[in-house]
């Protein structure tokens, strides 16, 4: 079964694997109901009680899916958190109370719930994170019981930082991965002090650290993986962590070289994350059952040793990071 953290300020205790849910909104390709329930049934058969959505993953297919599921298989210990931002309504510069309002209520009405146990701000603006009125407004939608608690998903250590700094947030959603290890330098001591739930994303860089992709590997028109590859469509670093695809399949086949026995680079990369105390769930996307089953096994292997700890780390310095594109 997989092991529970703590959720920063939420109190909430979450699987330490989570599930990202963007696919269920059809943006890796097409997806029907039959299989997003199985994703979903997978899900609760192992254990993963994190799950993380958000209101523009199929515009809205997302989080009716879950939102269906979980009021067919209710589960106390099943958190549930989305995000709000990224619509027309609102992205880039259209951020006013009643918009965001909207969105939340149209999130609460798709998810079935009362109350959003978790909003998060989805990648907006560092102009309007600066600004500062967003954080009044979802403070004011906590008093009113709109929502439970509240966090930012950002683009980069700077943004974060800003965030735990001139902001009450509960949590951050980053981008951490053995391809982008820069929140290893100073955002998460700062996230434990504060006390400020880490919520990891791209933990397999887009596939890249599963081990199983190639020069040739396609991927379909639909997937981001394809259209958004170079930065054609949003930010370059939520594809691949902001690498050229073609280095990435070089680089993780590099790091093969430091698998321990009996672990593969999937496992070996999640298994990197988890050893970092201040992240409280990687959530891990997933298109077929045995991914999710697979991935929900790390949470019981052993921690990796300090040497290959510091390996990876002088790998990732000297060997990526000069390719990483985009801020990070």
């Amino acid at each position: 079964m997989v092991k529970q953290r703590l959720l920063g300020k939420t109190g909430f205790s979450i699987s330490e694997i989570g599930l990202g849910c963007w696919q269920l909104g059809g943006d890796w390709g097409a997806l029907n109901p039959g299989q997003a329930e199985d994703i979903l049934s997978a899900a609760q058969q192992s254990g993963v009680t994190f799950w993380d959505t958000a209101d523009v993953y199929g515009a809205g297919d997302s989080e009716e899916y879950i939102g269906r599921f979980n009021r067919q298989h209710p589960d106390p210990d099943r958190v549930i958190v989305t995000k709000a931002g990224r619509t027309a309504q609102l992205y880039p510069d259209h951020y006013q109370r009643d918009h965001l309002k909207a969105a939340i209520e149209q999130s609460r009405e798709r998810l079935q719930v009362e109350a959003l146990d978790l909003l998060q701000l989805h990648c907006i603006p560092f102009d309007e994170i600066k600004r500062g009125a967003v954080f009044e407004w979802l403070e004011e939608f906590q008093q009113e019981g709109l929502i439970k608690y509240y966090g930012a998903s950002v683009e980069t250590v700077e943004e974060a930082l800003y965030c735990i700094h001139h902001s009450n947030v509960s949590t951050l959603q980053i981008i951490f991965n053995l391809f982008r290890q820069d929140p290893n330098q100073e955002l998460l001591a700062r996230a434990q002090e504060a006390n400020v739930g880490i919520i990891v994303r791209l933990g397999l860089a887009s596939g890249l650290l599963s081990g199983k992709m190639s020069a040739n590997t396609k991927f379909p028109t639909e997937d981001h993986r394809n259209f958004n590859k170079d930065g054609e469509a949003f930010n370059v670093g939520e594809t691949f962590s902001g690498l050229p695809f073609n280095k990435g399949v070089e680089l993780a086949e590099e790091l093969k070289r430091f698998l321990p026995e009996n672990m593969t680079l999937a496992q070996m990369s999640l298994r990197w994350l988890l050893d970092h105390p201040a992240v409280s769930s990687v959530i891990t996307g997933a298109s077929r059952g045995e991914q999710i089953k697979a991935n929900a096994e790390v949470s019981s292997l052993p921690p990796l040793d300090d040497d290959l700890h510091q390996k990876l780390a002088e790998f990732y310095q000297t060997q990526v990071r000069p390719y990483v594109r985009g801020s990070i």
